[in-house]
């Protein structure tokens, strides 16, 4: 839902409480200290995108605009621990979390996803029919 939001004129600061609203109606939380964040010169730029509701002031999409969505989802709290690696996150309760990252691109007519396989990329566990039962 958030990614069929974005186009040009479409403003940053909505992605988030799209992403809130939706997880929210299967009991799980967005976590407000994670964010994405524009790709530029430098790989961390802005704007920095909450995956929660917000009224930042963080612009509207424009075409040539390259940007992740990425939120951490959690089953119970949204409050985390950094462990020593001080990369690893983990819920304060120990619930299950799960958090992955896409790239776009916003295009004059919408938005591209540059994440994605290719047709030569190697089976992930989830997409085997053998493996995917053990989850």
């Amino acid at each position: 839902k958030a990614i069929a939001y974005c186009k040009p004129g479409a403003k940053y600061n909505k992605i988030g409480g799209i992403i809130e609203e939706h997880v929210s109606k299967f009991g799980y939380e967005s976590s407000p200290d994670f964010v994405a964040h524009g790709i530029g010169k430098k790989f961390h730029t802005k704007p920095f995108i909450l995956h929660v509701k917000n009224n930042e002031a963080l612009g509207v999409m424009e075409p040539g605009h390259v940007f992740t969505i990425e939120p951490m989802i959690c089953e119970g709290t949204s409050k985390f621990v950094m462990w020593p690696d001080n990369w690893t996150a983990a819920t304060r309760d120990g619930k299950r979390a799960a958090q992955f990252e896409h790239t776009f691109l916003i295009t004059k007519d919408g938005i591209e996803a540059l994440t994605g396989k290719l047709p030569d990329s190697p089976v992930q566990f989830w997409e085997n029919p053998e493996t995917r039962l053990a989850l």
